[in-house]
């Protein structure tokens, strides 16, 4: 009996990208550090109709025409996102009410009704806890299939360090057994620790503080109580409420990005000990690939590096690098930095790692999407360039901030290009419209009026202002 695994996968990634070049010029940095130094070329931008919501629609959407699924063979349908459109109403629900209304004529109304659906949120590996969760249990049933759909908005400040790292989009995949594309092993390595490297708080603003520094230079003599009960006296409901303070959420994070990077290091490491400790492996010789979290395209290949030295020192392959670069010396920065750019290392990042990170460098950080991407990238390539996967071992590597890693590898099966034929992953990407810096602004700061796109794609339609549905999202086809 085979273990389940990835039968089909789809994406959708938004019809909107900056140039990085672009972003350089207007932001005076210099374009070789974002292009050489992080892989960086475009970054997918959400257009003022498009959410979490319709980024997972549509990847579901494509999933279901694309591989002619019946949704009524679907038991659960379980998202990853830490870009949630409502804190109680899960985006899930929103998503999947969209593609019921699709497949309607098709397939009659409410076409899921007997499916599970739900968020999972932590950070960027939300959604590989959805698909491992997804993975035990169709593995404990029989004729089981999930839908497992990562979707996710990464955002930062303007001017940010983190700017030039945004991206957006969502993938799906279909989880049964006897897996077309890739069969996954039981084992799974955790890393955990409670950090705060990276989270989305709820902000709190003094009511009366604002109150003041909108009335503080017109030199008014009225008490903190007179000004409060002047705001709650209007009719806009922003200040009527009784609250005393405004709570706030933002996309953009709150964000240490040296101590994300050692918090990634760490949980990896961690989680491939536990891995490990599991079954016996060769990381280096074993996974012909590996694929990661990407928060920038080449992320991983950073990330893993001093593990790769501990795996080639603990096979004996580390004389291969002495020969190369001279004695082993870890604790020296320089033998560091010749050991990162020797022959023997990029060779192992060209095989192993450069091809999963080709989609990245196209669209930037998709948060939870960024790991499966990551390898839909892999297979693309590998696709379009006729090259053979079959039974190539593949390590997953995730990390989510806050904070976790999880580990675990795949093979892939004899029938993965069957399922690639429709995908078009990169000639996708090149259809994009290209958006100036101004237009991006605009639609970053809430000052875009109208959709830039004209997509025929699922789409946000209105946002509910009356009392018993205040901030309820409706989509549209």
């Amino acid at each position: 009996m085979t273990n389940p695994g990835i039968d089909a996968i789809s994406f959708y990634v938004p019809q909107l990208y900056v140039s990085i070049e672009d972003l350089a010029i207007a932001r005076d940095i210099a374009y070789e550090k974002l292009n050489k130094g992080l892989g960086l070329n475009k970054m997918a931008i959400l257009d003022i109709d498009e959410d979490a919501s319709t980024l997972a629609a549509n990847a579901i959407l494509k999933l279901i025409s694309d591989f002619d699924v019946n949704p009524n063979d679907i038991g659960r349908i379980y998202m990853g996102t830490e870009s949630a459109v409502d804190g109680s109403k899960p985006t899930a629900t929103y998503a999947v009410e969209i593609v019921e209304n699709a497949l309607a004529k098709q397939y009659g109304s409410r076409s899921f009704k007997n499916c599970d659906v739900v968020d999972m949120t932590f950070a960027c590996v939300g959604a590989l806890d959805a698909m491992h969760n997804s993975i035990d249990w169709v593995r404990s049933g029989e004729n089981r299939q999930a839908i497992v759909v990562a979707s996710d908005v990464s955002k930062y400040e303007l001017n940010s360090t983190g700017e030039y790292t945004q991206g957006a989009g969502a993938v799906a995949v279909l989880i049964k057994n006897n897996p077309s594309i890739l069969e996954i092993d039981s084992s799974w390595g955790i890393g955990f620790k409670s950090e705060g490297d990276f989270f989305k708080p709820r902000r709190h603003y003094s009511k009366l503080e604002l109150v003041k520094s909108i009335v503080g230079d017109l030199n008014s003599t009225l008490t903190d109580d007179e000004l409060l009960k002047l705001a709650q006296n209007t009719d806009n409901s922003f200040w009527s409420d009784s609250n005393k303070v405004v709570e706030v959420f933002k996309e953009e994070p709150v964000f240490d990005g040296q101590f994300s990077n050692q918090c990634y290091s760490d949980r990896v490491t961690e989680a491939l000990q536990h891995f490990k400790s599991q079954q016996a492996i060769d990381f280096e010789k074993d996974w012909n690939h590996l694929i990661f979290h990407l928060p920038y395209a080449y992320h991983g290949r950073r990330i893993i590096f001093n593990n790769w030295l501990s795996w080639i020192k603990e096979n004996g392959s580390i004389l291969q690098l002495e020969e190369e670069i001279g004695p082993t010396d870890f604790n020296n920065k320089d033998w560091s930095k010749k050991a990162y750019k020797s022959k023997m290392y990029t060779d192992f990042v060209s095989r192993k790692i450069a091809p999963g990170e080709l989609a990245s460098s196209q669209i930037g950080n998709m948060y939870t999407a960024s790991i499966f991407m990551a390898f839909l990238s892999l297979l693309s390539n590998a696709f379009n360039s006729n090259t053979e996967l079959n039974n190539h071992k593949i390590g997953f590597i995730g990390y989510g901030s806050g904070s976790k890693s999880k580990v675990f590898q795949g093979t892939i099966q004899s029938s993965w290009k069957t399922k690639l034929q429709s995908v078009n992953l990169f000639e996708t990407l090149e259809q994009r419209q290209k958006i100036s810096i101004d237009t991006y602004e605009a639609i970053h700061n809430s000052l875009q009026k109208e959709a830039v796109s004209n997509s025929k794609t699922a789409r946000l339609s209105h946002i509910e202002n009356e009392a018993t549905n205040i901030g309820l999202r409706r989509y549209t086809l």
